[in-house]
C-alpha cells in the first residue's frame, strides 16, 4: 500500500466477487476509503454476473483498525462529525441493502467500525487471531452506528459486554460462540481454503433463492437508513467534546 487514502480492489470471476480493502495504519477506514468501500458493494450487487461477495482485507495481521483516528481529531464542527459517521452507516446500509450474500474473512484483530462491518456480513471465516474490540466508549463516542449491526449478530447482552468493557480483548472463540463468526479456523490456510469452497458451491446456487434468503436474514431493518443517520448524528456531537478529543489524542499517542 502505497497512499495515505488507502487501497480498494474488487474483481469478479465465475460468479465470485472479491472486495479488498486496505490501509497502512492497521487497515484502518478513514472517509475516503469507506466511501469507496460503500460504492464497490454497489458496484457488485448490481453486477448480473456476480452471485455472491468475499469482503475481505490486506496483510495477515489485522482485519481493521476502525476509524481513522486522525480524521476524529480533525473534526471541527457538527456537520463534519455527521458526516465522517455517515460513512460506516452507508458501508453497513450497502451491504444490507446487496442482494447477494456477502462473506467475511477475519485474519486477525478487529476494532470498532470493524467490527460493524463484519456484523454486517452474511457469514463470517475467521482465524484465532481475530480478535475483537469495542473501544469508543473509552475514547468519549459510543459504538452507536455500527450498534444496530452488532446486536443482531450477537444479541443485547454481549453488545453490552463488548462495548460497556471497552479495554478488552474478545477472542475469536468469543466471537463465533455469540454468533459474530461463523467459523474459526487455526490459520489462514484452512480458512481460505474453506472459503473458497463456499464461495464455488454459493456461486452456483439459484440467485433467486439466495437473494430471497438474504432478505428474510434482514427482515426488520428497513428503517436502518433513518436509525443510522441518527446514530451519526450522536456520534458527531460527541466527538466534539473537549473530554473526546483528549481522549483521542492520547490515544493516538
Amino acid at each position: 500500500m502505497n497512499s495515505e487514502i488507502g487501497t480498494l480492489l474488487i474483481t469478479s470471476e465465475q460468479g465470485i466477487g472479491k472486495i479488498t480493502f486496505g490501509h497502512p495504519q492497521s487497515n484502518s477506514l478513514p472517509s475516503s476509503l469507506l466511501g469507496r468501500l460503500a460504492k464497490a458493494i454497489d458496484q457488485l450487487a448490481n453486477d448480473p454476473d456476480t452471485q455472491v461477495i468475499l469482503l475481505q482485507s490486506e496483510g495477515e495481521k489485522t482485519f481493521c483498525a476502525g476509524a481513522s483516528l486522525t480524521e476524529l481529531l480533525a473534526i471541527t464542527n457538527l456537520e463534519e462529525g455527521q458526516r465522517f459517521f455517515m460513512g460506516f452507516a452507508n458501508v453497513i446500509n450497502a451491504m444490507r441493502k446487496c442482494p447477494k450474500l456477502i462473506v467475511g474473512r477475519a485474519q486477525g484483530k478487529t476494532v470498532g467500525g470493524g467490527v460493524g462491518v463484519l456484523a454486517a456480513c452474511d457469514y463470517v471465516f475467521a482465524t484465532e487471531a481475530a480478535a475483537v474490540k469495542l473501544s469508543e466508549i473509552s475514547i468519549g463516542i459510543g459504538p452507536f452506528v455500527i450498534e444496530p449491526a452488532v446486536t443482531r449478530k450477537i444479541g443485547v447482552a454481549a453488545m453490552s459486554q463488548l462495548s460497556i468493557d471497552a479495554s478488552h480483548w474478545q477472542n475469536a472463540y468469543w466471537a463465533k460462540y455469540k454468533g459474530l463468526f461463523s467459523q474459526v479456523f487455526d490459520n489462514s490456510n484452512d480458512m481460505d481454503e474453506a472459503i473458497t469452497d463456499l464461495l464455488e458451491k454459493l456461486s452456483d446456487y439459484n440467485p433467486m433463492a439466495m437473494k430471497a434468503l438474504k432478505e428474510s436474514l434482514w427482515v426488520g431493518t428497513n428503517d436502518w437508513d433513518t436509525l443510522l443517520e441518527e446514530r451519526a448524528a450522536i456520534s458527531g456531537k460527541l466527538v466534539l467534546s473537549a473530554h473526546t478529543k483528549e481522549a483521542l489524542e492520547k490515544f493516538r499517542k
